[in-house]
């Protein structure tokens, strides 16, 4: 008999393969460019320098205050070392009655022609009230009564960091005082600014037109200078970020009360530059007004004295 033959078994992974379709062929796996690596690093260089940049100014808006105010907490003399009589005041008080502003109610003489006026005295950008006891002799002299005070952030007041709102917030908070408490008419307060207090005491004074008067020592041409020139201010959109101005020129134009402007002599060039700013502003002025040269030693013997006396009697006869 004979065997029959005996079917070949193909394993069935064969077998699927052979009746399986060819496959295709495998694209090639993407490939980076050159190109793309060094802009993708680019990109990232240049988000890491604009977050330093905005960084930067970011810390420029927070601390360019401290390239123009400069207040010290430290009173190192009161009005007595000029031999003046005073009495400490605070005003502006806060929700649980804790006083803003501190200052000195410095009164006329008894038999002082001018007593009826009251100065309000507003200081400059560097230390304290208790700088600035010449000043104050100076004015009491004129036969005025007197109220100095420190701007936040100065001396003995509460600590805020200084700009040009909250001073003027600050000088308006005194005129309060004086017309509310103290119940003097704002037709006998004269505004008293020296230096960056007087660029302050025009811009007040413009909004104020029912004060009798304002009287400018010094004022600044340029305040906002050493902020500009420091040199990370160049590394910034620097006028974009400082709030802060003190420009003569507006208020000057929307000035309605009489002022008289005092300068000290000086043959600097850089002054007269700075002087022709200021004479700009002054010639904006439509309200009456008077320019005056001091000597360079700020005490009653400058000029200073008589000139605001005169002043003073002169606005008094005009009334």
């Amino acid at each position: 008999m004979t065997a029959k033959p005996r079917n070949k078994v193909v394993p069935f992974e064969i077998a699927s393969r052979r009746n399986r379709p060819p496959e295709a062929p495998q694209p090639d796996p993407p490939k980076v460019s050159v190109r793309w690596i060094l802009s993708a690093i680019g990109i990232v260089v240049l988000a890491a320098v604009f977050c330093a940049w905005a960084s930067l100014c970011l810390l420029f808006w927070q601390g360019y205050w401290q390239l123009l105010y400069h207040p010290s907490s430290r009173m190192t003399q009161t009005p007595a070392a000029a031999g003046l009589s005073f009495e400490p005041v605070g005003f502006a008080a806060t929700g649980n009655g804790s006083p803003r502003l501190r200052g000195w109610w410095i009164q006329a003489a008894s038999n002082a022609s001018l007593s009826h006026y009251t100065v309000l005295y507003l200081h400059g950008s560097k230390g304290n009230l208790s700088d600035t006891i010449d000043d104050l002799a100076a004015i009491h002299a004129a036969g005025v009564n007197l109220l100095a005070f420190d701007y936040r952030g100065y001396g003995q007041s509460k600590f805020v960091r200084p700009s040009e709102s909250r001073w003027r917030q600050d000088a308006n908070w005194a005129i309060d005082y004086l017309t509310g408490t103290r119940q003097i008419p704002a037709s006998h307060i004269i505004l008293v600014g020296r230096e960056l207090g007087a660029n302050l005491a025009l811009e007040v004074a413009a909004a104020h037109s029912n004060l009798a008067g304002v009287v400018l020592d010094s004022p600044i041409a340029s305040p906002l200078e050493a902020v500009f020139n420091d040199p990370r201010a160049h590394l910034v959109p620097a006028h974009l970020l400082v709030g802060d101005s003190y420009a003569l020129k507006t208020p000057a134009s929307k000035l309605r009360i009489p002022s008289l402007w005092l300068f000290e002599s000086t043959e600097s060039r850089h002054y007269a530059a700075e002087h022709s700013i200021i004479t700009a502003a002054y010639n904006k002025i439509t309200a009456p007004r008077q320019a005056g040269w001091l000597s360079s030693a700020k005490n009653s013997q400058n000029g200073f004295t008589p000139a605001l006396a005169r002043w003073l009697t002169q606005l008094n006869a005009d009334r």
